[in-house]
């Protein structure tokens, strides 16, 4: 009876992606380790074993390319060849290779090997072993000639293991959130039954002593609530007990996201030319998957920003007296019930200065608006949708597209937080403060009058009651003094549009001090009531447009408690202070004007409807020259142009309009078929503010892009 391998092939996936992840880390490690006989050894038992694994299920591809990297690591094993970086290269590429042919094995298929790979690596490792020949073993330490004799011990019991679908874990957890929330609910009406048992108690003291029955009943209905109490806590023991083992059967370590990405910062850098050390510490601290799943592209648009802005290139970094590597740093580690991540670089730093400049001609605030940002509020804006630092667009940089990105999955994903520190010439560093779970969340019940609210725990710094008279006025707002500190505060019942607290005859004030990346701002509320555990909901479709609200939880009696998401209700309270005034948006009403430049008339129409479609009045010249003699006549918002053209090329065109003190600071946008990294720095240095490439043009990027750079 024939075997039928396929019942091994998921088993074989997952083992030898397991090795392709030992593969590359060991190469990663390779590249700096001083020692690397042991490091080679281990990577030639990974490719080794792939090779003999795939061999037994008859995935003739899969053999053939781990074999052709066995050649090479066993010809560095061997000390045949030597090992240099660029070696590394071809095995990176084999263990992507590898990776996308473990996707495509399904039963009847048969994943073919890359060839060119192939022999590339054959080449590499030199002439492949004869047919038959057993691959090198490892010298195996010869025995005692005489052993002594030990006596018999039970073998160690083996661990069990069983295989589930992750869907039915997250079915089991979500239910168990919603037993902690039911639970919660339980012991607050606990605590209504023992208000009542104590009245009981009270009314029986004043009855008549000959109403026997009535006295009997009140005893057994206190002893009924006695029972009921002592069972509510064994429940609060058993439910606390289970939410943690529960919770911890979906928990992950960091270093499942963080050591891919030692992969990914090695390519950066040398696509960016640049030399970095790479740091990961505090890989052991668990998260649960469900936020490690979405953590992973905020990581990489953080990086990629770092290593784009933030970490300067070799001959910059040696002017400025600094080692020729950048360093970079990805840490994490518990702290009050969060998990708090933090990526820093020994970079330039932030330019606040070209920060401003750049919200200023985009129009996304006047310059009195932005005058009055707090340095914490100004760092903030690179969250801002389309708002980029970066000296020139390109079809992959620049466009604005990444920190909101990052802000949005942080803040509104995953329910944490985000703040900057940034030192000019000493590097930027991000905090991420994330909750441990995404199945209860732990919130503050609020009163504010009639109605009870939550605020999210992570987003709170600290609950204080106050004398009134420690509230004062100050720049026409209300503010307490904390910790050398003048911070603002606010009604929270007005920034949510009900009547405002009524705080005469007050003893104390109750005030929760929130916190928003770097800001800080104090909610006044009527009462603060409870901590609790609790499941939040999304807030249902018809109600999605109110954006200070961002999930709903139930609480006692079925009431619908709303959690305030406290990023918004923090930027409400920015322009609380004139209510009558509008928050600011694009200062002028006057449509911009952009200028086309292209000597292929489709193309100048093409571009010319795009914009116009999207609110820009347009204007076209069919080349350099005819540009030029425009420009000269009227001053542009923006001039949009091609490079190929007769009488003068669009490179020439922007170097003069660079020449002229008009058009020094007006965006030039430069869209092109000239793919070549020298033509994109050639753009660079005339002064392009853009460069995109005609074959990857689509109308969104342009729009994005003109945007990104006018408004």
């Amino acid at each position: 009876m024939a075997l039928d391998l396929s019942k091994f092939l998921a088993r074989f996936v997952e083992e030898a992606r397991d090795h392709c992840a030992k593969l590359s880390d060991g190469l990663l490690n390779l590249e700096q380790a001083a020692d690397q006989t042991e490091a080679i050894h281990a990577l030639f038992r990974s490719a080794h074993t792939i090779k003999g694994s795939a061999r037994m299920l008859k995935l003739t591809g899969v053999s053939e390319l781990a074999h052709s990297m066995e050649d090479v690591l066993d010809a560095l094993r061997s000390e045949r060849i030597a090992f240099t970086p660029a070696l590394s290269d071809p095995l990176f590429r084999g263990v992507d290779a590898l990776l996308l042919m473990l996707d495509q094995c399904v039963p009847g298929t048969q994943p073919a090997a890359p060839e060119a790979l192939c022999l590339e690596l054959k080449a590499l490792g030199g002439a492949p072993a004869p047919a038959g020949e057993a691959a090198p073993a490892l010298p195996v330490p010869p025995a005692p000639a005489a052993p002594m004799p030990v006596p018999a011990e039970p073998a160690a019991p083996r661990a069990e293991y069983l295989r589930i679908r992750a869907t039915k874990l997250d079915d089991l957890i979500q239910l168990m959130g919603e037993m902690v929330s039911e639970h919660g609910r339980f012991r607050r009406e606990i605590l209504r039954l023992r208000e009542l048992d104590r009245s009981a108690g009270q009314w029986t003291g004043a009855a008549n002593p000959k109403d026997l029955a009535h006295r009997e009943t009140l005893a057994a209905l206190h002893e009924s609530v006695g029972m009921v109490k002592d069972a509510v806590r064994m429940q609060d023991h058993l439910i606390a007990e289970l939410q943690d083992t529960t919770l911890t059967m979906r928990m992950l370590p960091l270093s499942t996201v963080f050591d891919p990405l030692r992969r990914t910062v090695r390519d950066l850098a040398r696509e960016h030319g640049k030399d970095i050390d790479f740091q990961i510490d505090g890989g052991e601290t668990e998260l649960d998957r469900k936020i490690i799943e979405q953590l992973g592209d905020p990581l990489v648009h953080m990086i990629r920003n770092a290593l784009d802005h933030g970490l300067e290139a070799p001959e910059e970094r040696r002017q400025a007296g600094k080692p020729e590597r950048g360093s970079l740093r990805l840490s994490a580690c518990y702290e009050g019930g969060c998990v708090i991540i933090e990526l820093r670089d020994d970079g330039r730093g932030i330019d606040t200065a070209r920060l401003r400049a750049k919200v200023l001609a985009t129009r996304i605030m006047d310059a009195e608006a932005l005058e009055r940002l707090s340095p914490a509020e100004v760092l903030n804006l690179i969250f801002l949708p389309g708002l980029s630092t970066s000296p020139v667009i390109t079809d992959l940089y620049g466009r604005g597209v990444g920190m909101d990105v990052v802000r949005k999955n942080i803040v509104e994903g995953l329910k944490g937080t985000i703040t900057i520190d940034t030192q000019p010439g000493a590097g930027t560093t991000f905090h991420l403060r994330l909750p441990l779970n995404l199945a209860i969340f732990p919130l503050f019940l609020v009163r504010l009058g009639p109605r009870t609210c939550a605020i999210p725990t992570i987003s709170i710094v600290e609950m204080l009651a106050v004398p009134p008279e420690e509230i004062v006025e100050f720049v026409g707002r209300r503010t307490i003094r904390r910790q050398e500190r003048t911070l603002p505060v606010e009604d929270l019942a007005s920034l949510l549009g009900l009547p405002p607290l009524d705080l005469s005859g007050a003893g104390k004030v109750n005030i929760v001090i929130v916190h928003d990346g770097a800001d800080q701002l104090g909610f006044i509320v009527s009462d603060i009531l409870s901590r609790e555990e609790l499941v939040v909901k999304p807030v249902p479709l018809h109600l999605k447009n109110l954006k200070l609200v961002n999930g709903v939880t139930v609480g006692t009696g079925n009431q619908v408690i709303n959690v305030l998401d406290v990023p918004e209700l923090v930027k409400a309270a920015r322009h609380a202070v004139d209510p009558g005034q509008a928050p600011v948006g694009r200062a002028a009403p006057r449509r911009p004007c952009i200028l086309v430049v292209d000597d292929s008339l489709n193309t100048r129409e093409i571009e010319k409807d795009i914009l116009e479609a999207n609110g820009y009045q347009v204007q076209t010249a069919e080349d350099g020259q005819d540009a030029l003699e425009q420009t000269r006549e009227k001053l542009y918002d923006l001039v949009l142009t091609d490079v190929e053209m007769p009488r003068m090329d669009g490179f020439t065109l922007t170097e003069r309009l660079r020449a002229d003190e008009r058009y020094q600071t007006v965006p030039v946008i430069i869209v092109t078929s000239m793919a070549k990294p020298e033509d994109k720095m050639r753009g660079v240095r005339v002064g392009a503010d853009a460069y995109l490439l005609k074959n990857a043009f689509d109308q969104s990027s342009l729009v994005d892009t003109v945007r990104n750079l006018i408004g």
